[in-house]
């Protein structure tokens, strides 16, 4: 039982570390997704990357079933 945990934390560990890498990235190189809500006003600009989370979550699912099997 301990041991199946320390492998739970470690694998969490990595997943977060690729999640923080690939926003990294996105944000880098402005990544952008038709869909992406952008608006850009005078004092401020909000970008909410709803089609760029929702790829990110497909390709974790696909991801982690394959880990999981």
């Amino acid at each position: 039982m301990q041991r199946n945990m320390w492998k739970i934390l470690i694998y969490t560990g990595i997943i977060f570390i690729i999640i923080g890498i690939i926003f990294f990235l996105f944000e880098k190189f402005h990544f952008k997704l038709p869909g992406d809500i952008i608006i850009k006003k005078e004092n401020f600009s909000i970008y909410f990357p709803i089609v760029t989370c929702i790829v990110l979550s497909i390709i974790l699912t696909l991801l982690l079933n394959i880990f999981k099997k």
